[in-house]
C-alpha cells in the first residue's frame, strides 16, 4: 500500500514530477510531461500497478523498512535518504535533472559505514499501471517498450528478470557508489545517450544553488519560503511557463470518498497567484514566462477564457475515468482530465488583471498585447459580472451568484482603471469607474447580512466562505471596516477546525452539499493562511503569527504541503504538493515580517 501522503518527498526536472516515499519507493511518475501517462502509478493502486524500490534488502514479506534520516541537499530538490541497518549505513540521493535531452530519474547509492545489503525492484507498467512493456536488452542496455514509449535503464550493478520485474542485489562498502537511470525516449526514436550521474549530479546543484541566489526575501521564515519557492519552480513547466497546480491526479480531499480531481493542469488563478508570489520574491524571469504562456493560451480569444489549460496552453482537458486503479486508500474514482476546464468562474478575470497588474507595478518589460488582452477582459466582463457562476471552489451544483467572483470582477475593472490611470493603455475611463462603483454597491448590498454581520457565500444565501477572506487583500474594502472584521470573526466562528484551520465551506457529510458533492473534507490550507494574513492586516498580529506558525507545522519533514489537512485523522489530504498551499505560505511571510510580527 502506498505510504500516508506526507511521506512523500518531491523530485523533478520542471517537465516532470517523481514522488519518492519514506521506504525509497518511487510511486508516481509521468513521462514525459507532469501530464503524461504514469509508468509507476502504485500511488493509486497497488505495487502491480508499476513502482520503483530501491533501499536495504529485506525479507519479502516484511514492509520495506524506511529511511532514518532524509533531507533536500541544501537550497534544491536533491533529496539524501539515509537507512541505518544491522549491518552498518547507507544513503541513496535521488534526483531529476534539468533537462538537457531525455528525462531522467537517477539515483545513486552511496556506502557510509559497514556493508549493507541492497535491493533494486522495478517494476515499470505504462498507461497508469494497465500495459505491461516488452523488457529486454539492447546493446547491454535494458529497455521497456509499449506503443510509443520506451524507458531505458542503466546500472553498472548486475540485474535479472523476474515475475515481470527488473532486479539488482548488490552490497554497497564506505566509499562505493552505485548509479541507477531510467531515461525516456519515444519508441520510435534512437537510444538516449548513457546517463552520466555525477556530473548530472553536480549540474543538478549547481542549477538549484544559482536560481535559489535571485530570492530577495531575507526574513526570519526563509527556510519555509526557500522550500515554498523550490516547489513552485518545481512545478512549473519550463519549456512554456505554465505552472501545474500539483504534480498528482486524484489524490482524495477526503479519503475514502469521491473527491479525487487531477491537478495536473495550468489553473489562470493559481498559477497567476504563484507569478504574484514569484515577483515578489525577485522572479521576474518566471513571471515573463508565465505571462508569455498566458498571451499564447488565451491568443485571440479572451471572450471564451477557459479557468484551465493544459500546461501548453491545450484547451481540450476532457475527463475520464480509470476503472483499473482502486485509487489511493480506495478513494475511487481515479479521474484524468478534469470536466471544470469549461465552467464560468468570474473570478479568474480579477486573479489574471491583478497578476498582470503586479507585473507592470514591478518592471516586468512592457508587452502591449497584455494591455490589449487586459482591456478585451474587461470589456467581457462589463457585460457578463452580474451572470452566477461555479466560483472559486469549482462546484458542480448550480451556478450562483458568488460573492467571491464579483468581488474579483470589481479588482480586474479596479486594475485596469490603474493601468489607463498610468497612461499605459487607452480605455473608457469614466464608464469604467462607474462600473467599478456598480460592482461594490451591487455586492456590499446583496451580498452582505446585516444581522450577522458579515458577507456571506452566494446572494441571498446564509452560507460562509472562507475565499470572503480575500475582501481586505485586494483592497475592496480596508481592513478596518467593520463588515471585514465582522466577516473575520464569523468565518472564524463558523469554518474553523477545533485546531483553528479554516474550511473552505460547509460539507454536508453523506448528503449533496453546497457544492454538488457528498463528502467532507478537510481544512483548506490556503484559506488557513489567508485568515493569519487577515488577523495581521486588523491589528492582530500575534494571533496571525501563531496560526502561521502552527500552519508550518503541519507541513512534512521537507517542508511540503498538500492542499488539506484532515484534522480527524490529523494527516495531510489532497493532491501533493500543491502550488494553492505553497503560496499563500509565501505570501503571509511577507506580510508578517513587514509587520514585524515573528517570534525569536
Amino acid at each position: 500500500m502506498a505510504g500516508r501522503i506526507e511521506d512523500y518527498a518531491l523530485i523533478g526536472d520542471m517537465q516532470t514530477a517523481a514522488l519518492v516515499c519514506r521506504d525509497g519507493t518511487v510511486d508516481w511518475l509521468c513521462l514525459p510531461r507532469f501530464d503524461s501517462h504514469a509508468i509507476f502509478a502504485g500511488l493509486l493502486g497497488t505495487e502491480e500497478h508499476g513502482f520503483w524500490r530501491l533501499g536495504p534488502a529485506h525479507a519479502s514479506d516484511t514492509q520495506p523498512p524506511a529511511a532514518a534520516r532524509r533531507t533536500y541537499r541544501g537550497d534544491s530538490l536533491i533529496l539524501e535518504s539515509e537507512w541505518d541497518t544491522p549491518r552498518g549505513t547507507v544513503r541513496v540521493t535521488d534526483f531529476m535533472p534539468p533537462r538537457d535531452g531525455a528525462p531522467q530519474l537517477i539515483r545513486i547509492v552511496e556506502g557510509v559505514t559497514g556493508r549493507v545489503p541492497m535491493r533494486s525492484t522495478l517494476r515499470m507498467r505504462f498507461s497508469y499501471g494497465r500495459v505491461v512493456p516488452w523488457v529486454h536488452k539492447h546493446e547491454g542496455r535494458t529497455v521497456a517498450v509499449a506503443g510509443p514509449d520506451s524507458v531505458w535503464f542503466d546500472t553498472t550493478a548486475e540485474t535479472y528478470g523476474k515475475s515481470l520485474t527488473t532486479y539488482a542485489d548488490f552490497t554497497v562498502a564506505p566509499g562505493d557508489r552505485i548509479a541507477f537511470t531510467i531515461s525516456w525516449e519515444p519508441s520510435h526514436k534512437q537510444p538516449p545517450a548513457l546517463p552520466e550521474p555525477e556530473q548530472s549530479l553536480e549540474a543538478t546543484e549547481e542549477f538549484w544553488r544559482e536560481w535559489v541566489e535571485h530570492c530577495t526575501y531575507h526574513g526570519p521564515y526563509r527556510e519555509a519560503v526557500i522550500r515554498s519557492l523550490i516547489t513552485l519552480k518545481a512545478l512549473t513547466y519550463a519549456p512554456t511557463g505554465g505552472i501545474v497546480a500539483a504534480p498528482t491526479t486524484s489524490l482524495p480531499e477526503d479519503i475514502g470518498g469521491v473527491r479525487n480531481w487531477d491537478y495536473r493542469y495550468t489553473w489562470l488563478r493559481d498559477a497567476a497567484i504563484t507569478l504574484s508570489s514569484l515577483l515578489r520574491t525577485g522572479y521576474r524571469e518566471e513571471a515573463r514566462a508565465w505571462r508569455e504562456w498566458l498571451l499564447r493560451a488565451v491568443a485571440g480569444d479572451p471572450e471564451n477564457l477557459q479557468i484551465m489549460y493544459g500546461i501548453a496552453g491545450e484547451r481540450e482537458l476532457g475527463e475520464a475515468e480509470l476503472d483499473w486503479l482502486p485509487g489511493y486508500e480506495n478513494s475511487a474514482p481515479v479521474r484524468v482530465g478534469n470536466g471544470a476546464a469549461h465552467q464560468l468562474q468570474l473570478d479568474v478575470y480579477g486573479e489574471v488583471t491583478e497578476a498582470l497588474h503586479l507585473g507592470h507595478m514591478t518592471g516586468l518589460a512592457r508587452n502591449d498585447y497584455a494591455s490589449l488582452l487586459q482591456l478585451k477582459l474587461i470589456r467581457y466582463l462589463e457585460k457578463h459580472w452580474d451572470a452566477p457562476d461555479e466560483g472559486i471552489w469549482e462546484v458542480r451544483g448550480p451556478r450562483r451568484h458568488f460573492v467571491h467572483s464579483k468581488v474579483m470582477a470589481w479588482v480586474a475593472v479596479d486594475r485596469t482603471i490603474k493601468l489607463i490611470e498610468s497612461g499605459d493603455a487607452d480605455g473608457p475611463l469614466e464608464r469604467w469607474r462607474e462600473l467599478r462603483d456598480d460592482i461594490h454597491r451591487d455586492v456590499c448590498e446583496k451580498g452582505y447580512d446585516k444581522e450577522r454581520n458579515t458577507f456571506t457565500q452566494s446572494y441571498g444565501s446564509k452560507e460562509l466562505d472562507a475565499s470572503l477572506l480575500l475582501i481586505p487583500q485586494m483592497g475592496f474594502l480596508p481592513p478596518d471596516d467593520k463588515r471585514v472584521i465582522g466577516t473575520i470573526e464569523a468565518i472564524q466562528r463558523e469554518l474553523s477546525t477545533p485546531d483553528g484551520f479554516i474550511l473552505r465551506y460547509p460539507t454536508s457529510g453523506d448528503n449533496e452539499g453546497v457544492d454538488g458533492l457528498p463528502g467532507d473534507e478537510g481544512a483548506f490550507l490556503a484559506c488557513s493562511f489567508w485568515m493569519a494574513d487577515d488577523l495581521a492586516m486588523i491589528g492582530r498580529v500575534d494571533e496571525a503569527r501563531k496560526l502561521f506558525e502552527k500552519l508550518l507545522s503541519l507541513r512534512n519533514d521537507l517542508g511540503l504541503l498538500a492542499e488539506e489537512w484532515d484534522p480527524r485523522l490529523k494527516r495531510q489530504v489532497g493532491n501533493f504538493p500543491q502550488a494553492f498551499s505553497h503560496v499563500p505560505l509565501i505570501d503571509t511571510a511577507l506580510r508578517l515580517t513587514a509587520s514585524g510580527a515573528y517570534g525569536g
